[in-house]
C-alpha cells in the first residue's frame, strides 16, 4: 500500500492522480468522465485556497480559529494523500479518508458559518465534490 504524496499537487489541484485512471477495470456509470475531474478540482481548490485565506484575515473576530484551521489543515492532507490510497486499490482506507475529509470540512463550515458566512460557504461545494467522490469509491469498495 502506498502512501506517498507523489509529487503532491500543482496549483490549482492539477495533481499526479487528478484525473481518477484506474487500474481496474471497473467504473461506475456515474463516475464522471476524467477530462472534467482536473478543473472541477482547479475550481474546489480556489474556493478552498479563497475561504482559508479569508479565515486567516478574520481569525480574530472567530472564535477558535487555532481550532478550525487545525481542521482545515488536516482534512487537506487527507485530501493531498487519497489519490495515492484510491489508486492502489486500498478502498476501504480510501473511503475512511473521504468520511474524515467530508467530517472535518463540515465541522469547518459550521464553526465559522456564524462570525464568517463567506469563509463557511465557499466549502460547501467542495463538501459536495468530496461525498460524491465518497459514493464512487464506495462503488468501487463494493464491485471492483
Amino acid at each position: 500500500m502506498q502512501y506517498e504524496l507523489r509529487k503532491g499537487f500543482t496549483i490549482g489541484g492539477l495533481r499526479e492522480n487528478a484525473n481518477m485512471t484506474f487500474d481496474s477495470e471497473y467504473q461506475p456509470w456515474f463516475q464522471p468522465p476524467s477530462f472534467i475531474i482536473g478543473p472541477i478540482w482547479l475550481v474546489l481548490y480556489s474556493m478552498l485556497a479563497l475561504s482559508f485565506i479569508l479565515l486567516l484575515s478574520k481569525r480574530q473576530a472567530i472564535a477558535k480559529h487555532n481550532m478550525i484551521i487545525l481542521l482545515f489543515s488536516v482534512q487537506l492532507a487527507v485530501n493531498l494523500l487519497w489519490p495515492s490510497v484510491f489508486n492502489s486499490a486500498e478502498y476501504l482506507i480510501s473511503l475512511l479518508m473521504i468520511v474524515v475529509m467530508v467530517i472535518f470540512t463540515a465541522i469547518y463550515a459550521y464553526m465559522t458559518y456564524e462570525e464568517a458566512k463567506e469563509v463557511s460557504m465557499l466549502v460547501w461545494p467542495y463538501i459536495a465534490w468530496v461525498s460524491f467522490a465518497g459514493v464512487i469509491n464506495l462503488a468501487y469498495l463494493l464491485y471492483a
